[in-house]
């Protein structure tokens, strides 16, 4: 799939706050915890619990997330497709960090070790 620029506009004005509970309810219908998956998004974006609930209150969209975080130097390591997307092949850095996230909360639904997802050697 082609990634265009009104997808990617779309994207980058998202809230966090609108996608957070369908990322929660995903992986506690699959026996994943809210702590794991806070555990996830931090790794990827460096936000702890409390920032993170700060960040829903505010309604920030996806391009203030990701422009504030503190992503981690081993996202590049996640690759595959999610959403139809390769994540690889995705030029727009705003979109690929939201896939990465897309990604990571994928995994942990599906019941990967969370060394795995961590991509802890």
């Amino acid at each position: 799939m082609e990634v265009t620029d009104k997808h990617n506009e779309r994207i980058a004005k998202m809230t966090f706050a609108s996608v957070y509970p369908h990322y929660l309810a995903k992986v506690e219908k699959k026996g994943r915890t809210k702590a794991e998956l806070y555990q996830v998004i931090e790794w990827l974006t460096g936000y702890d619990e409390t920032k993170l609930q700060k960040l829903i209150d505010n309604k920030i969209t996806f391009e203030v997330f990701f422009k504030n975080a503190k992503l981690n130097p081993n996202a590049h390591l996640i690759t595959g497709v999610i959403c139809g997307y390769r994540i690889e092949e995705i030029e727009n850095s705003l979109t690929k960090q939201v896939r990465y996230l897309d990604k990571l909360v994928d995994e942990l639904a599906k019941g990967r070790k969370m060394e795995k997802i961590l991509r802890v050697g």
